[in-house]
């Protein structure tokens, strides 16, 4: 009786050492994360996700790192910027591990140590701008923090994908100013488009005003031309007359004497008839003999026409 009772005492701790024996020497890996193993504390090997073996007692599962990307969230401090401006700014930080073992064993505390590094990065470069650069500059203080952080972070197998400044807040009085000035530049704005408004308007008056000058003289120039030409041809016609009545006379023809008297009368009569104290013009008994002056031009006209007819035939 005793004996069987010791045998199953026996046969029970020897299924219990085999269970241990297999807890320590099967392990399962799970998706996205890696595990250092070390041999009597030092480290021999990284086991990837899935089914594992270990030498029970001798190895031992050392730091388990999660290998998918993560999220640091950075927390809020105050800066200096170099225009002496105090701003409160946070960020967020986005990292994956590529080596476990760099991970676990070149540095103590991941998250811990890359948080301090980006605060102290961040504090750099947004230190060395001023206000107005730190605001309108969000991309460029990203991608100078990535480039510095990544650098810095590579000997721990750490890759730095994404530094985003979530906020750059400026104290309430700084904000004040800056909307005021906002307003006046806006203002200034305003008003050197009005300025630039009504210059624009002048010159195209002044231009219009100035081609309608041109045209105008152009016109006048036209109107002179045409005046002279006609003056020309008046010109011609006289000399052409006085031409055929000194013909005339030279071969006797009283008739072109009559019309030069008949002339300086009739031009005569005009000056009289356009004399601003004359009110009752009156008529000589003479001007029938003027009419009858005209009328004999008229005919010695027709001769002369006749005469040339004649001599081209």
């Amino acid at each position: 009786m005793l004996m069987s009772v010791g045998e199953s005492i026996t046969a029970f701790v020897f299924v219990a050492i085999a269970l241990v024996v297999l807890f320590k020497g099967v392990r399962m890996v799970p998706q996205g994360h890696n595990w250092t193993v070390e041999r009597f504390g030092k480290y021999t090997r990284t086991l990837n996700p899935g089914l594992h073996l270990l030498i029970p007692f001798i190895d031992a599962i050392g730091t388990k790192i999660n290998m998918m990307e993560q999220v640091l969230d950075v927390p809020p401090q105050e800066i200096i910027s170099s225009d002496n401006a105090q701003v409160m700014t946070d960020a967020v930080c986005f990292f994956q591990v590529q080596n476990a073992a760099q991970a676990s064993y070149e540095v103590n505390h991941l998250e811990r140590a890359m948080q301090a590094l980006v605060m102290t990065n961040i504090r750099a470069v947004l230190g060395a701008m001023e206000l107005d650069e730190m605001l309108s500059n969000r991309e460029r203080i990203n991608g100078d923090l990535l480039l510095k952080v990544d650098e810095a972070t590579d000997p721990w197998g750490v890759k730095v994908t994404r530094i985003e400044i979530k906020d750059i807040a400026p104290p309430a009085d700084l904000v004040s100013a800056m909307a005021r000035q906002m307003k006046a530049e806006r203002e200034k704005r305003a008003q050197i488009l009005e300025a630039e408004g009504e210059r624009e308007a002048a010159i195209k008056v002044a231009e219009g005003q100035k081609q309608s000058e041109i045209l105008k003289a152009e016109g006048e120039l036209e109107a002179a031309k045409r005046e002279a030409e006609a003056r020309e041809r008046l010109a011609e016609a006289e000399a052409k007359a006085t031409e055929m009545v000194s013909r005339s006379i030279q071969q006797g023809d009283a008739r072109a004497i009559n019309y030069f008297v008949a002339q300086k009368y009739v031009d005569a009569l005009g000056r009289l008839a356009e004399s601003d104290n004359n009110k009752v013009m009156m008529i000589p008994l003479e001007a029938s003999s003027v009419i009858g002056s005209i009328a004999g031009i008229g005919e010695l006209v027709k001769d002369m026409q006749s005469n040339g007819d004649k001599s081209a035939s």
